[in-house]
């Protein structure tokens, strides 16, 4: 047997001393990994911020064969880009209220998806439709593109 019931059976306070450690640990820990994710995701909006790098060519051959893809399964419009609201210059206010010139709020690749269809599928009949999809604690979210070829 040990040498006493403390070496069994630890104090009280002492357990709530080691719990408030293993809390303070795993808190620690959560704060490392929403720093990471928000490291990560202002990355990414910066780089989604920027022109893509592919040429009028590589484009409008991405857009075929999406385009292709769709009309093989029967589709008549297909999403094609979902980005978030801080890739407009007013966080998708104008596009959530239908405003005139909405495109111009546009940055980034959303903005050459649009020049892209303005250039190469509006003069060929398509449709394009940018719409906020998700409105978090009932605020404009995320935005989605998409080109359309049916009535």
């Amino acid at each position: 047997m040990p040498d006493s019931i403390d070496d069994l059976i630890p104090h009280a306070k002492q357990i709530l001393k080691e719990a408030a450690l293993k809390e303070a640990e795993k808190a620690e820990e959560y704060a490392r990994l929403a720093a990471a994710v928000e490291s990560e995701k202002r990355a990414l909006i910066e780089r989604l911020t920027r022109p893509s790098g592919k040429s009028e060519e590589e484009k409008v051959q991405l857009a075929s064969t999406v385009i292709q893809r769709a009309v093989r399964n029967g589709m008549t419009e297909v999403q094609v880009y979902r980005f978030p609201n801080s890739l407009c210059t007013d966080k998708g206010r104008a596009i959530n209220q239908q405003e005139a010139g909405w495109e111009n709020t546009l940055t980034g690749i959303p903005k050459e998806i649009y020049q892209l269809w303005a250039d190469y599928l509006k003069p060929r009949g398509y449709g394009i439709r940018y719409q906020i999809i998700e409105f978090p604690g009932g605020v404009p979210g995320d935005i989605a593109i998409t080109i359309a070829w049916g009535d």
